[in-house]
């Protein structure tokens, strides 16, 4: 008599916990939607975007690089950003100089002999020359080692541009172009990242092309 018991009170709370993972989930997707909706809203950070991709091209078009950086899913993003552009993002084309910092062999090299926070300024150090770009991606805007590289771009006579997140932290305003992208989570915050990144790499696709 017991087991159709338990076995009812299984079933019920299998549904309840289906039922509120279905509903978390859909709570997630909103979050996700009202971030974009509030970051389309505003016209000054979508027409950023093609105000950046001029800034890269004449960079690309001089003989420049453009240079990313970023920690954690922002370094995966760094990284997705330059090889949209040193590879193919949705049309065949010439390659375009990319380079996120990933190599392992400099990171943790750097990071025993010099600290974490300077692993991205002595790269930038090594290969940033003026007039290069750096793409610089913090979700509290407050990375140390972030905030080095760009102090190490801005010495270099390098550009900056910040994808930033909550209230732009110590990078706010240090660059020339920035984004403070809304959302309550750094996840939040990457999703936009990630779609400022990709329309970007479109947007400089074309600019380089328009000679």
């Amino acid at each position: 008599p017991r087991k159709p018991l338990l076995w009812g009170l299984w079933r019920r709370l299998s549904v309840t916990v289906g039922r509120m993972q279905t509903e978390t989930i859909r709570d997630e997707l909103e979050a996700a939607r009202s971030a974009l909706d509030t970051f389309i809203g505003n016209d000054a950070a979508v027409e950023r975007i093609a105000e950046a991709a001029r800034l890269c091209a004449r960079s690309l078009k001089t003989g420049g690089k453009l240079l990313a950086v970023g920690n954690g899913g922002s370094c995966a993003d760094a990284m997705h950003f330059a090889e949209e552009l040193s590879g193919r993002y949705r049309a065949d084309r010439p390659a375009i100089a990319a380079l996120a910092c990933t190599d392992p062999g400099h990171i943790t090299c750097a990071a025993n002999d010099y600290g974490y926070d300077r692993v991205f300024a002595r790269w930038v150090e090594a290969i940033a020359r003026p007039g290069d770009v750096l793409v610089a991606l913090s979700t509290s805007g407050n990375s140390g080692n972030v905030v080095a590289a760009v102090e190490a771009a801005k010495a270099r006579s390098c550009q900056v541009i910040l994808l930033l997140g909550k209230d732009g932290g110590t990078l706010d305003r240090t660059g020339d172009l920035q984004w403070i992208v809304p959302g309550r989570t750094s996840d939040r915050i990457q999703e936009i990242h990630m779609l400022i990144l990709h329309c970007l790499v479109g947007a400089i696709e074309r600019e380089v092309a328009s000679g």
